[in-house]
């Protein structure tokens, strides 16, 4: 029997996000006769207790800084000690600090873009910091990986010589199916069976606009007040968040929750999930909704707009356009056949396009053609 490939599987952090998400069904698909996987996590978090209890050897090199020198020679002992054969990094962080470790030691790299670092709203210095650290990281990359045909796109407009492979993000259809049994979500929080549940599982940061979707709710929730909202998670924004549901005096209509580690069971007691990002690089919350048979409101951006289509599997907003977002809020919640259409749609979708096991599937054949062409 031939030696198992082992891939040092290396992200940002270990609390469970898009990217995160990404490797545990990267982690949970993958062949385990033929691959051994490892995680390297810049910071604690759930996503390691999981991997742990997986079974999956798993370590903590803790910065939340990119390009953190301070780091490289603790990542180059790991990558001695574990033998890594190839190295896939998720993310920026992950790989800028992971890149001079792999290059030193002659060992492959395969960079996911998941989503790039740089934005057109940002500081024009910061920006232009930015792209040129992904220029960096991609030019000394072995393979670079674009989750969607619109973050290949704008590598390719940004970053001279940028290639990459397009691999999109796919769902474990097993954990995240409509009718799975778990905890009654609408019973733990006295939320109605017959009040119209609208979701909003993100970070609570600019790029999510978590602000905007209060506003948008609290117009719509005006006109048809048998709505409410569930917003779950945390970041720089939920204090705001919280002052301005004060400020409206809408709290009985929102409710805010914690990062939870039960989405699909937080999913299933909704009958709207609303994405109002500003950019995405392939949304895996939004494709878990999905998964899960919702009914969707997004946006008209990147990322979105290859899996979203307008009044087929659900519906586009424009980005931070609040009167739009009130709207389709609005007529979502009070056309029921609306819902049950895009609902069928949007579990069609992510069973015929993004699914797990295909996804890992092309990741594999990437590892073997890459270390097969040292």
């Amino acid at each position: 029997m031939s030696k198992k490939i082992k891939v040092l599987q290396c992200i940002r952090q270990g609390k469970i996000g898009g990217g995160e998400s990404h490797l545990l069904s990267l982690v949970e698909n993958i062949d385990r006769s033929r691959f051994d996987p490892v995680v390297l996590s810049f910071t604690e978090g759930p996503m390691i207790d999981r991997l742990v209890k997986m079974g999956v050897n798993s370590h903590i090199i803790y910065t939340e800084k990119p390009f953190d020198f301070t780091k490289w020679g603790k990542v180059k002992k790991l990558l001695q000690e574990e033998k890594a054969d190839l190295i896939h990094a998720h993310g920026t962080r992950a790989n800028s600090n992971v890149i001079w470790a792999a290059r030193s030691l002659n060992i492959p790299v395969i960079y996911t873009v998941h989503g790039w670092s740089f934005h057109d709203d940002q500081n024009p210095l910061v920006r232009k910091l930015r792209i040129l650290g992904e220029r960096y990281l991609t030019a000394r990359s072995n393979v670079n990986i674009s989750v969607s045909e619109s973050n290949k796109a704008s590598g390719k407009k940004h970053l001279q010589k940028f290639e990459s492979v397009v691999v999109n993000n796919g769902i474990d259809q097993k954990k995240y199916a409509p009718g799975s049994e778990g905890n009654d979500i609408r019973k733990e929080l006295g939320i109605s069976p017959d009040i119209i549940l609208v979701l909003f599982i993100a970070r609570f940061t600019h790029q999510k606009q978590p602000l905007q979707l209060i506003r948008a709710f609290g117009e719509a929730a005006a006109s048809f007040p048998q709505m409410h909202l569930l917003m779950v998670g945390e970041g720089e924004q939920k204090e705001a968040a919280l002052q301005l549901v004060k400020e409206q005096g809408n709290g009985k209509h929102i409710t805010f929750l914690p990062f939870r580690q039960d989405v699909p069971d937080l999913l299933a007691a909704g009958d709207i999930f609303v994405l109002p990002s500003l950019w995405e690089g392939l949304p895996i919350g939004l494709l878990e909704a999905m998964s899960m048979g919702k009914a969707i409101i997004a946006t008209r951006v990147d990322g979105t707009s290859e899996i979203i289509m307008n009044n087929e599997n659900g519906l586009l907003t424009e980005p931070g356009n609040t009167a739009d977002l009130s709207s389709s809020l609005l007529r979502l919640s009070t056309d029921g056949q609306l819902r049950l259409h895009l609902q069928n749609n949007a579990l069609k979708t992510v069973r015929e396009k993004f699914n797990a096991e295909d996804m890992t599937r092309q990741i594999e054949n990437i590892y073997k053609s890459v270390l097969h062409g040292i």
